[in-house]
């Protein structure tokens, strides 16, 4: 007779009900205060005798160079220990700090989180699985400290600039903010969203032309249709030079040096 219990395997092998399962997570949980050896938990001490900002240091390092078993056990070390909310906040981090810019790893990572934390408990067996998850699928993706250094550049160069003006000298490198003005090298930036390009008269024709430009890749053969058609039924007529450049992919040589303006 079908009694509506669900069963899975242990971490044994055993074959348990949610009842079972739940019971020994429940007992799990009690034996939480205390280590391997049975010997009271120290402050900030891990089930295993290291220190967690240790083990934490360990899983970013696993993370940031693809170690992923290393990385699954500081996730599941961590989590055991009931550290779960210190683990949940770096891998987040880790995310952000040491892997590439938009990859999905970041909303897979977010799942596992909520699978944790909201559909079961964070130091259950399933809370556990979720955090092994979470630090594979980190440690898969591909690693980067491209958000680091870009902070650290972006820092130095600002402070630079402002070293440079006060002694009196040119910058040793050059900052966007520069060349940042009308007629300069991101004139296109100016159009009608902006006061100077409002005060220069550039309308939505000049923003079509120039400031919607998509690149280097081209844009789909249907979105380039829909741009030409859109613009043929406007209240105005634009040259084919217009049309052309309104869709025509930039220059991945001079991304900022195609246009050539028409003020």
């Amino acid at each position: 007779m079908d009694d509506g219990k669900q069963t899975r395997f242990g971490s044994g092998g055993e074959l348990q009900t949610d009842e079972e399962g739940d019971a020994t997570e429940a007992d799990d949980s009690e034996s939480d205060a205390v280590n391997d050896f049975g010997e009271e938990l120290g402050e900030n001490e891990t089930k295993s005798g290291a220190n967690r900002y240790a083990v934490s240091s360990l899983l970013q390092k696993a993370v940031r160079r693809s170690d992923e078993e290393v990385a699954a056990w500081a996730a599941w070390e961590l989590v055991r220990s009931g550290y779960a909310w210190n683990f949940w906040d770096r891998i987040n981090l880790y995310v952000v700090e040491d892997l590439r810019a938009g990859h999905q790893v970041a909303l897979t990572v977010s799942r596992y989180e909520e699978l944790a934390r909201e559909r079961w408990s964070e130091d259950s067996w399933r809370g556990r699985l979720c955090a092994v998850h979470a630090a594979l699928a980190a440690a898969r993706a591909p690693s980067s400290r491209e958000s680091a250094h870009a902070d650290d550049y972006f820092g130095e160069l600002s402070a630079e600039r402002v070293a440079a003006h006060e002694e009196g000298r040119e910058p040793r490198y050059d900052h966007p903010v520069d060349e940042l003005e009308p007629g300069g090298r991101y004139d296109v930036a100016f159009d009608q969203h902006t006061y100077e390009g409002a005060r220069l008269g550039r309308d939505g024709a000049f923003f079509r032309t120039h400031g919607a430009r998509v690149g280097p890749e081209e844009e789909p053969e249907l979105s380039q249709q829909w741009r030409v058609r859109s613009m043929r039924l406007e209240d105005r007529d634009y040259t084919e030079d217009e049309l052309v450049r309104a869709v025509e992919p930039v220059d991945p040589d001079d991304r900022w040096g195609a246009d050539e303006n028409e003020d």
